[in-house]
């Protein structure tokens, strides 16, 4: 089983990138089961997680950060593009991001219930489809199977660092095309406009933007799809026009007026959530769907996102 897939990841992703994209992950797991340095993540160290949770439920809002996390909100973002195909005016695409499908089945339940009756020209993932970062990640491909069968086509994808690589041939039998440090073609009325992806840049690392931009014509208008917010530079340089990102969950646990305690990305704090712009380049940092951690939050309510794209006048 192991090696058939590991063909058939060569076989669609190229050698190289396969290899390396499994030998990180085998390193990973490695290091989470006490074999190298990064043990200690707050993510892999469970016995933190119960802090929280304690120290939450002392303080009396643990009870209402379960609740907060399962009230998940439709965002409405809208972006003016100079250079927008009149025949993409209006154009509308779901994001959904840090879905952690395997964390827990009221969480997969919300997800589904907030995509009812929404209305949306194409479907794109940001990442973070797993709950953990090692270990079996099969669950995590039923609870987005679930999911898929409420999203309408087309349904774009990228990896996050949560996520093996081993989910990539049961996410495109479903029917989500993964974008993998490539780019589509969207065509409307003859009009194109080109979505790009690439592959988890937080802790594989792995993503190349000059393979992902390749296709892209350079006067053309350009979509890039990326886990994290943190290659924000790279993108705007190779002329991409907007980025769609998660990763950060808005900090998930924030402060009163929503100032994230932590972010856990190496990028500026104002690129943590929402709307944001870098030179040219319009962005935006979904708070995720899912929790990480703990499953609770705090003045950070979850989200999936409508973005509707307007031709700039």
């Amino acid at each position: 089983m192991e090696m058939d897939i590991t063909q058939r990841l060569e076989r669609r992703l190229g050698r190289l990138h396969a290899r390396q994209r499994l030998g990180i992950e085998q390193d990973h797991e490695a290091q989470v089961f006490g074999q190298g340095i990064g043990f200690f993540h707050l993510e892999n160290w469970y016995s933190v997680h119960s802090f929280i949770r304690n120290s939450l439920r002392l303080a009396g809002l643990y009870g209402r950060g379960r609740r907060n996390a399962l009230d998940i909100r439709v965002r409405h973002n809208h972006v003016n593009l100079p250079g927008l195909p009149e025949a993409f005016d209006g154009f509308t695409l779901l994001q959904l991001s840090d879905l952690h499908l395997d964390r827990h089945p009221d969480g997969e339940h919300a997800i589904i219930r907030s995509l009812m009756e929404l209305d949306y020209d194409a479907c794109v993932l940001t990442g973070d489809y797993r709950f953990r970062s090692f270990g079996p990640w099969e669950a995590a491909l039923e609870g987005m199977e679930r999911v898929r069968a409420h999203l309408k086509a087309p349904v774009y994808g990228v990896l996050g660092n949560h996520d093996s690589i081993r989910m990539v041939p049961g996410l495109e039998a479903m029917g989500i095309r993964m974008l993998l440090n490539e780019s589509v073609t969207l065509e409307r009325d003859g009009a194109l406009i080109h979505l790009a992806g690439v592959d988890d840049a937080h802790f594989y690392r792995v993503d190349n933007m000059e393979k992902a931009a390749q296709q892209v014509p350079h006067d053309g208008i350009s979509i890039l799809l990326s886990h994290t917010p943190e290659i924000y530079r790279q993108a705007a340089h190779a002329d991409f026009n907007l980025m769609l990102c998660g990763h950060t969950h808005g900090g998930q646990i924030c402060l009163p007026g929503g100032y994230p305690v932590t972010l856990d990305a190496r990028c500026p704090r104002h690129l943590g959530k929402g709307p944001w712009h870098h030179h040219n380049m319009m962005g935006y940092t979904s708070t995720g769907a899912g929790t990480a951690v703990v499953g609770v939050r705090l003045n950070c309510p979850p989200e999936i996102t409508l973005h509707h794209l307007h031709a700039a006048q």
